[in-house]
């Protein structure tokens, strides 16, 4: 049975724009290729960090929001812990408030990308 997750994760300020996007499309591709479906992701850019990760004082998020089987969560997140390129990530299943909040933010989301 599908469950509905989020996940974010940071990816190492050290890669470009282009390529953080590229890291962040090889794991759209890994939910989609494990019969998962990507219900939203935002790309919220280069963020300074609260603390230091690895010597880094800075980092590129990425929102995936997504349907999977609860199963493969834990390869999900095994392939995160072992890319170089992620320096944090975090994955939470949502109940329906956490759905709830998630609808109103890719709302939210979408009417700030129709200004543009």
């Amino acid at each position: 049975m599908l469950q509905h997750y989020e996940n974010i994760i940071i990816i190492t300020p050290i890669l470009s724009d282009d390529q953080a996007k590229e890291t962040a499309k090889e794991y759209e591709n890994h939910i989609i290729q494990k019969k998962g479906k990507i219900v939203h992701q935002e790309h919220w850019g280069l963020k300074k960090l609260a603390y230091s990760i690895q010597k880094k004082q800075s980092g590129c998020y990425h929102l995936f929001e997504f349907l999977l089987n609860t199963d493969l969560v834990s390869d999900l997140e095994l392939k995160l812990r072992q890319d170089e390129r992620i320096l944090r990530f975090l994955t939470v299943k949502l109940n329906k408030y956490g759905m709830e909040y998630a609808e109103k933010r890719r709302k939210k989301f979408l009417k700030k990308d129709d200004k543009l």
